[in-house]
């Protein structure tokens, strides 16, 4: 017979280092969540009008995390090397960010080089696209693109609940594309496994770029947050106004 099992949360414990967030020190720390920052064994998908800069936020949050002190990690699906290089001439701190090309090792197991890179237990991992990392297994595999997403999602699963040698319970931050009526691609299993849904967009009355969350399990700011990039080595956020305004 199957065997049910039933969780009473009071009977439950956690390593008190699970609910100090991440934090970058800037405004968009109240946005992850009400304790102000991006919480350990998370998981944020972004998506985002092209061109809005998702890359481009999402590494400046990384950096600032990574020059606190967290070990971080980006994982690249469709840059290289070469296409680094003006990220990092206008966001220097960039520079400092440890990366995973995914096309330095097209030739190898997708799979097996994420599970050997998320082995020592990072604190933040951000994921840039979940599309095209999970191409790539499907490529290395064959089946289904929904199957080759599965496998990259229980992978991830393993290592919020800090299955890894760090014990840490790692966060991860993931972009995914959006199809061409800008509604969400990929499978419902990433929107359920989603602590948080955040959206970058263009503001087509100010011509201004806004980030908002439009679901997070964890609390934070729902307002919208409105920046550009025209400063050197950070993102300007500049001011938030509510959601229905």
């Amino acid at each position: 017979m199957l065997k049910v099992k039933i969780t009473k949360m009071n009977d439950l414990k956690f390593e008190k280092n699970l609910f100090n967030p991440l934090t970058t020190g800037r405004k968009i720390d109240e946005f992850f969540s009400s304790e102000g920052g991006v919480m350990p064994g998370t998981n944020t998908v972004v998506t985002g009008d092209p061109g809005v800069g998702k890359t481009t936020v999402l590494l400046d949050i990384l950096a600032d995390m990574n020059a606190k002190g967290k070990r971080v990690l980006f994982v690249s699906g469709e840059m290289n090397q070469i296409d680094m290089v003006g990220y990092v001439r206008r966001f220097p701190k960039f520079g400092d960010v440890p990366i995973l090309f995914m096309g330095d090792v097209a030739d190898e197991d997708p799979l097996e080089t994420l599970r050997d890179a998320f082995q020592e237990g990072y604190d933040c991992v951000l994921i840039d696209s979940l599309q095209e990392v999970a191409v790539a297994v499907q490529d290395k595999f064959g089946g289904t693109f929904k199957g080759a997403t599965t496998k990259i999602l229980n992978l991830l699963e393993d290592h919020n609940m800090g299955r890894n040698k760090g014990k840490v319970n790692t966060c991860f931050m993931m972009i995914n594309q959006v199809t061409k009526s800008g509604s969400f691609a990929g499978s419902n299993r990433i929107k359920h496994m989603a602590t948080a849904m955040g959206h970058l967009k263009h503001d087509s009355e100010t011509g201004g770029r806004y980030l908002y969350f439009s679901k997070n399990r964890r609390g934070g700011n729902m307002n919208k947050l409105f920046f550009n990039l025209n400063l050197h080595n950070r993102v300007n956020y500049l001011y938030e106004a509510p959601m229905n305004a």
